[in-house]
C-alpha cells in the first residue's frame, strides 16, 4: 500500500508476497477479518467498501477474496452497472443512497460516485470546474455518511502500463477468463495516460482524514489481495475507535437550553390576520385547482418533476392544503408521503436516506406532509439528535436540495404559520368534534407547551435553509382558507415559470 505523497509511481516498486508467506498468512489475516466482521455486526456502524482503480481483473479478484473470507450474512457486493432508467429519472446520488447498508452490515461496491466523473472528464465531457465541484460534493458526501456511521473505505488497485497492457492482451487469449474483460477495457487502456492523471487529481482532490484513499500496488495477486484485507482490518477497527470516542463524548454534553425566538422574527411579522370572503375562496379554489391540473399535466409531459414539502405547528392546516393539492391533479400521477418517527429500517440508515428512497420519477409530483426538517425541529428540541448532528443538518439539507434543483425538480417548502391562540381554538375543536379526534394527541399538548422553542428552532431553520433555488414560503394560516388559496397560487406560479424558464 502506498500513501497519495508521490501517488501512483509509489505503487510501482514491485511489491509481491511468495506462496509460502501468503499461505502462512492467510489464516491470520481471515480470523482476524472475520472477528472485525463480528464486531461490525453488533456495532451501529454500517461500512462501505469501495474497490476501485485501472485493474478490471484485479478488482475482481479482490472482491472475490474478501466475499470468500467474510461472513456472507454480513457483506453485500455491488458490481454497478449503467445507470438503469429508473436511475437516470432522479439525481446522481440517488442510486448510490439506495445501496448504503443497515447498520451493522458491510457493502463492497465495484464502481461508486467516482466512476462516471472520472469517465466524463478523460472524454472531455466534463470540463476542469464542473470536476473540482463534483469532487467537492463526493468529498462531503462521505464527510457526511462517516459521521453518520457510515466507515467508507476506499481502495485504488493500481497498475503499470506496461503491466496492463500485458494483462489484458494475456486474458484476450484466455476463453476461460476473456469475459471478464470487456472491450472496454481496451478502449479506456488507449487512454491510459490520461486517466492516470485524472484519477490521481480525484484522489488528490478526495483523500480526507475521515476518507482517506489506499492505493495498492496491484501487479502481484497475492501482495494486492492480502492488503487489501488487512488494510481493512485496520480501517474497520479505527472506525469503530473513533466511533465509540465520538459517542462517549456525546453522551458527557449537557442538553443544550430550549432556544427562544427574537421578539422580532420572519413568523412574526407575518399578518396573520389576513382573510379571504367564502365567495372569493370559492371562486379561487376552482379556478387555481383547474390551472394546477393543467400545469400538473404539462409536468409530466415535459419528464420533469416536483417535490412540495410542508412544515408548520401541529394544527396549522398542512393536511387541508396537502388535500387541496392532491384534489386538483391526476391521482396516477402523484404521491402524498407523511412523515412521522422513523420505521427500524429507516432508523438503521443515515437521516437523509428515508428521503433520498422516495424522491419522485420523471414527471411525478411527491408531496411531504412534515420532511427532512424534523432533524432541526423535533429532533433537536426533543433530543433525538445530538447537538453536533442538528447543527450540521442544515449544510447537509442545502447540498440535499441543491441536487434536487440542479437536476431539474421544481422543489416548494410551505411553512404555515398560526398563533398558539387560534392552535389551542383548533386544538379544542378536534377534542369535541368526534370526526377530528383522532387528530389530535397527548404528544400535541407536549409540543404546545414548547411553542417559543419551536418558533426559534423554525426561524433559525428558515434563516439557514432559505436559498435562491429553494426558497421558504411562509403562509399565514390563521384563515385555512386563505393558506390554502395562497399554497396553490404559489404552486402554480411556481410550476409556470419553470415550465415556461
Amino acid at each position: 500500500m502506498t500513501s497519495l505523497g508521490d501517488m501512483f509511481g509509489a505503487a510501482e516498486v514491485g511489491n509481491r508476497i511468495d506462496k509460502a508467506t501468503f499461505k502462512r498468512d492467510v489464516p491470520k489475516v481471515r480470523a482476524e477479518l472475520l472477528q472485525m466482521q463480528r464486531a461490525i455486526a453488533q456495532s451501529p456502524l454500517a461500512p462501505v467498501v469501495h474497490i476501485g482503480g485501472g485493474d478490471e481483473l484485479g478488482k475482481v479478484s479482490a472482491l472475490g477474496t474478501l466475499l470468500g473470507w467474510l461472513d456472507a450474512r454480513g457483506v453485500e457486493s455491488v458490481a454497478l452497472p449503467a445507470p438503469s432508467d429508473e436511475e437516470r429519472e432522479r439525481p446522481r446520488f440517488w442510486r448510490f443512497w439506495r445501496l448504503l447498508p443497515p447498520r451493522g452490515q458491510m457493502a463492497v461496491l465495484i464502481g461508486s460516485w467516482y466512476t462516471n466523473p472520472i469517465v466524463d472528464r478523460v472524454y472531455g465531457r466534463m470540463d476542469d470546474v464542473t470536476f473540482e465541484r463534483e469532487m467537492r460534493r463526493i468529498r462531503d458526501f462521505e464527510r457526511m455518511l462517516v459521521q453518520e456511521g457510515v466507515p467508507i473505505i476506499k481502495f485504488w488497485l493500481h497498475l503499470p502500463k506496461s503491466v496492463q497492457k500485458k494483462r489484458l492482451a494475456k486474458v484476450k487469449r484466455d476463453p476461460a477468463s476473456r469475459w471478464l474483460v470487456g472491450e472496454e477495457a481496451w478502449t479506456y487502456f488507449k487512454r491510459y495516460d490520461r486517466f492516470r492523471s485524472v484519477a490521481e487529481a480525484a484522489l488528490r482532490l478526495t483523500s480526507t482524514g475521515v476518507a482517506p484513499w489506499h492505493v495498492v500496488e496491484s501487479a502481484n495477486d497475492r501482495y494486492r489481495n492480502l492488503t487489501v484485507a488487512t488494510t481493512l482490518i485496520a480501517a474497520l477497527r479505527e472506525a469503530q475507535e473513533v466511533w465509540a470516542s465520538s459517542r462517549a463524548q456525546q453522551g458527557r454534553r449537557r442538553r443544550a437550553a430550549a432556544p427562544k425566538p427574537a421578539k422580532i422574527n420572519v413568523i412574526r411579522q407575518l399578518d396573520l390576520s389576513v382573510t379571504i370572503e367564502t365567495e372569493d375562496y370559492e371562486a379561487q379554489l376552482v379556478r387555481q385547482s383547474a390551472k394546477l391540473g393543467r400545469l400538473a399535466r404539462q409536468l409530466h409531459e415535459a419528464g420533469r418533476s416536483m417535490i412540495l414539502a410542508f412544515e408548520g405547528p401541529d394544527a396549522a392546516g398542512k393536511g387541508s392544503a396537502i388535500r387541496r393539492l392532491a384534489a386538483a391533479m391526476d391521482p396516477r400521477l402523484y404521491r402524498v408521503i407523511s412523515v412521522g418517527a422513523p420505521t427500524d429500517e429507516e432508523s438503521a440508515r443515515p437521516y437523509l436516506w428515508r428521503f433520498w428512497r422516495h424522491l419522485p420519477r420523471q414527471g411525478r409530483v411527491t408531496i411531504y406532509d412534515r420532511s427532512w426538517y424534523g432533524r432541526v425541529l423535533v429532533e433537536r428540541l426533543e433530543g433525538f439528535a445530538a447537538r453536533d448532528e442538528w447543527s450540521r443538518a442544515y449544510a447537509e439539507i442545502n447540498e440535499f436540495e441543491a441536487q434536487l434543483s440542479e437536476f431539474g425538480i421544481v422543489l416548494l417548502k410551505f411553512w404555515l404559520a398560526i398563533s398558539p391562540e387560534e392552535q389551542l381554538r383548533r386544538f379544542r375543536d378536534r377534542q369535541t368534534t368526534p370526526y377530528k379526534q383522532y387528530k389530535i394527541t397527548e404528544e400535541d399538548w407536549r409540543n404546545r407547551r414548547k411553542w417559543d422553542a419551536y418558533e426559534a428552532a423554525a426561524c433559525d431553520m428558515i434563516e439557514r435553509t432559505s436559498t435562491s433555488h429553494a426558497p421558504w414560503v411562509l403562509v399565514e394560516a390563521e384563515d385555512k382558507r386563505w393558506a390554502r388559496v395562497k399554497v396553490l397560487k404559489t404552486v402554480c406560479s411556481r410550476l409556470a415559470d419553470a415550465l415556461t424558464a
